[in-house]
């Protein structure tokens, strides 16, 4: 059984759910729910442990607070090998800009799977430091949020002014 070490990092009005493996970051959630984690990484052993835990919220606060721009502590991926590659091509796209699934697709040499691609940003467990609020749909519009379209717009805006600034 796998084991995995939360806790809870509060910015603004979102309360984050942090899970943190014996390779690195291993989930963020928005919901605040232990139930939403279990839903991304079944039967884990689940364990509060500050001292594994607190590099990691102070990085995913600095990042909300737009006191950095990029997540520089190891990311634990727990997926399928096309999961990984779409998750690895997400944290390629620039801080402030944005992406089309169909771009996605054809980055990871898959160009006629662009929905495929769209499910695997939808099952990324690591959202906001894997930055799949970065990827809209074709026409520009914002799509869908595992964590919301109020926190993917405000993501958004944090950060087009933090790169504008």
């Amino acid at each position: 059984m796998k084991t995995l070490y939360i806790d809870r990092v509060t910015v603004s009005d979102y309360t984050y759910l942090i899970a943190v493996g014996d390779h690195g970051l291993a989930f963020v959630g928005s919901s605040n729910s232990e139930e939403e984690l279990h839903h991304y990484i079944a039967n884990a052993q689940l364990l509060k442990n500050s001292d594994k835990t607190n590099p990691y919220k102070t990085a995913l606060k600095n990042l909300l607070l737009g006191k950095s721009q990029q997540f520089t502590l190891p990311i634990e991926f727990n997926g399928s090998p096309f999961q990984k590659s779409v998750w690895q091509a997400l944290q390629t796209i620039p801080y402030g800009e944005t992406t089309t699934y169909s771009a996605l697709a054809e980055k990871i040499g898959r160009p006629t799977a662009a929905r495929a691609v769209a499910n695997a940003v939808g099952r990324n467990p690591n959202q906001i430091v894997v930055p799949c609020h970065r990827v809209l749909h074709k026409d520009g519009s914002i799509g869908g949020y595992h964590g919301g379209l109020p926190l993917k717009r405000q993501l958004l805006a944090l950060e087009s002014r933090v790169k504008n600034a």
